[in-house]
Formats: structure tokens, sequence, C-alpha cells
């Protein structure tokens, strides 16, 4: 994300026609990957599970944007209080800026800045929804989600992204959330699913992806979203940087893919297509952080090894014995580590800052600036994620019953069945023949 700028009134930027069309095109692009990353997840369910998934992400487009209009906003870019969380009246309700007001030091209206972190802040808790596929109660995961923005991703993203958060003023380098984003949402998904437990016959029965086909649609719609994603977050491209990033984000991506499969053949005799689809996911994760600051050739090498490490990681869960449904921890925990410490490696020193890493004669210095930053946010949403599943838990129930997670969560949850093949319609009334849609082909899964 790039570094808030204060200009003197002699210096004082006009609004950009230009960079304010780009910026929002890649808010629209960012929103986008919120439904993709619902079509990615729900294609790698059980036909049971498929519309509960989907709704895990789409209620998050509905819950964490009033909240962000309210107060969510003012936390993570607010004035600065004390390195931790931000707080400015103006923006709460978005009722005392400007329409003509622009974002600090940029080219682009508060609003279109707003717009477009609102999009980050949409997705980040709709990730976490992958590892607990199959077994949570709707409204516990709604409350979850209200909860969580508020306490942890709101406060996280002032840390690494706010003027005056204490990983910002350190010199953690996360272009487009590396930390915030990925193993935030990472490290929460492992600490909720310790404190929910198992899904009923983990490590027994076949959980197979029911449709790979919606798989690589949401992985192909994640792919094109997040150049909004990666380019957009240096908010205007009048100096190159967003150009460099758009090209990384290609470049790593298409590493990663190829470094996965690899590893699939290799260990498993098969390419596969979930294979590629998540060997694409662990190098759009592994260059959110890093693409600003390294070379195409710096990119290949960190999508080549967070594709390599992100398959190995994703079968931790069947010798460690937590159920992380989807890989959320293997890919978005473990590949945002990856990228926000290989900075410290491959940072060029010019491309989004002069900060070098050890590849470049920087010495260990940014290695260990992101090293606390990785390790801080990991540690935070950890505990407060356990924490936050752990009162939710104890007061209505996380889960739903065993018996309503056997017979299906879509028809528990939503009076719905995803497919419906004896009609037209797909609600409560033809239920009973949600059940008996064959299930996919068995498909490899990498280490399952």
């Amino acid at each position: 994300m790039a570094p808030a700028i204060t200009t003197l009134a002699a210096d004082a930027p006009e609004l950009s026609a230009a960079n304010t069309g780009f910026m929002l095109i890649c808010s629209a692009l960012v929103m986008l990957m919120t439904p993709a990353l619902a079509f990615f997840y729900g294609g790698m369910v059980r036909v049971k599970s498929t519309l509960n998934m989907l709704m895990m992400s789409f209620i998050s487009l509905g819950i964490v944007t009033i909240l962000w209009v309210l107060y969510g906003f003012s936390i993570a870019f607010g004035t600065d209080s004390g390195s931790i969380v931000g707080w400015s009246s103006e923006y709460v309700g978005l009722s005392g800026i400007g329409i003509t007001e622009l974002w600090d030091g940029y080219t682009i209206p508060v609003y279109v800045f707003a717009v477009f972190q609102l999009m980050f802040a949409i997705i980040t808790p709709a990730l976490i929804s992958g590892a607990l596929a199959d077994r949570v109660k709707f409204t516990a995961w709604a409350l979850f989600i209200t909860l969580w923005v508020t306490v942890v991703y709101f406060p996280v993203a002032h840390w690494v992204w706010g003027a005056g958060g204490w990983l910002f003023e350190l010199g953690v380098i996360d272009f487009a959330g590396g930390t915030a984003v990925h193993i935030n949402a990472g490290a929460a998904a492992l600490g909720v699913i310790l404190v929910i437990g198992k899904r009923v016959g983990f490590k027994k029965d076949p959980m197979r992806p029911h449709s790979l086909p919606l798989v690589m649609l949401g992985a192909g719609l994640l792919w094109f979203g997040w150049f909004g994603f990666n380019a957009g977050s240096w908010l205007g491209n009048d100096d190159g940087v967003g150009a460099v990033m758009f090209v990384n984000t290609q470049v790593a991506t298409a590493a990663a893919m190829l470094a996965w499969l690899l590893y699939e053949k290799i260990r498993h005799g098969s390419f596969t297509t979930l294979g590629a689809a998540s060997g694409a996911v662990a190098g759009l994760v592994a260059i959110t952080p890093s693409g600003g600051s390294c070379s195409p050739l710096g990119a290949i090498a960190i999508g080549a090894v967070a594709g390599l490490v992100c398959a190995m990681a994703v079968g931790l869960k069947y010798k460690f014995g937590y159920d992380d449904s989807l890989d959320v921890v293997g890919v978005h925990l473990v590949g945002g580590v990856i990228g926000s410490l290989l900075v410290g490696f491959f940072a060029t020193g010019g491309v989004q800052s002069d900060a070098k890493g050890l590849f470049y004669g920087g010495g260990l210095d940014q290695l260990g600036k992101q090293a606390i930053g990785v390790f801080a946010v990991l540690a935070y949403s950890l505990i407060a994620s356990a924490l936050l599943a752990l009162i939710i838990d104890k007061t209505m129930g996380m889960r739903v019953s065993e018996d309503d997670e056997v017979s299906g969560i879509d028809q528990v949850e939503h009076a719905e069945t995803a497919y419906d093949f004896s009609g037209a319609g797909g609600g409560a009334s033809s239920r009973s023949t949600a059940v008996l849609a064959p299930a996919a082909p068995e498909t490899k899964k990498v280490d399952a």
C-alpha cells in the first residue's frame, strides 16, 4: 500500500481524472474477488455444503460494508492514537468528507480511497470461511465477522498502512496485504478451527471437491481481480510502480502454479486441476506483499518458492490433526509469511522504496523488520480470533449439531439446495433431491 505523503500547500496535488478512474476500476475488480472466492471455495466442498460456502463469502459483502462506513474506515485510517488504532470523527459514517477532498498527498478523492480499502476489508474475513466449511452456524459466522473485523482487521490495517501505525512507522513493507490480509486471515482461521474442532468424518470419509469447474472458474476470477488488488494499491500509476506490480503479479502466479504442479507430479504422479488452481492462488498471495519491491526475476523466485512450500504445507493438517477444510492455513497463512519474509531477500531498492534486501546488499535489516510484522500480526490474530470463537461458542454455540452436519448444512441453515435435478426450483420443497446429486469423480488432493 502506498505510504501517506505530507505535502506543502504549494505542492498540494490536484485531482487526477485518470488516477480516479483507474482506482474506481481497481475497486470494482477487488469487489469481484469476493464472489470469485465464493465460487473457488464453493466448488471445493461437498454438494450438501455448496450454498453455505457461497453465503459465507457473500454475507461479508453486507456486514463489512456497513461497519466500514459506520466506524471501520475511521479506525483503520483515521488520525493515529498510540500507534495502535486511528480515529477521525469526520470519517464516522463518511459524513464529514467533501466530495472533492483528496486523500492525503494523492490525486484521488478520499471517497475513492475509502471504497478501495473497503473491498480489502470485505474479502479478508471471507478468506477465513474456507477453513470452517461444513460445520458453522450461519448466525454465529455473521456475528464472528462483525466482531473480528472490529477487533482484529480494522486495527491491524492501521498498524500496517495507517499513518502512525507502529508497523508502518517501523518500515515493514506490505504492498497490498501479505500481513494485513493473508497472514491475518490465515492465523484467524487456525485460531477458530482449534476452538470448534474437526468435521464429522475428518480423515475417515471422502471429502472431495464436488465441482472442479467451479474451482477453476473461481481461481480464474481471483487471478483477474488480483490485478486490481495489487496494482491498485499504489493508488495511481504516475511513476510506473503500479505497472511493475501488475507484471510481477502475473509472473509470480505463473511460477507458483508450475511449481505446485511439478511437486504434485513428482509426489503423486498427476497434474491436477485443483493443484493448478491452488498453486495460482499461492502465488497471488505471496506476491501481494512483495511485488512492489522486487524485479520480475525476483517475482519468479518468490512465486516458485510459494508454490512449492504451500503444496507441502497443505498436508500438515493431517500430520497435526487440525481440520483446515479448504487449506486456508496452508495457502494464505504460509503464502503470506513466505511473501512477506522474502521482501527481506529480494527487495531491489529501486521500485517501491529504497529499502534493499539481503541479495541486493541490504543486509538483514529489512528481513528483521519483515519478521516483526509477520509474527506480530500472526500472534495477535491467532489469539484474538480464538478468543472470539470461544466466546461465541460458549454463548450461542458456533457449530451446527452432528446430525445437521451429516444431513447437510445447506438444508439446515438456508432451506435450499445447490442442485435440483427434479424440477426448476432449488428451494425448500425440493430439499430431498440435493443429497441424491452425483458426486464428482475422485480427485487426488495434495497430501490428502
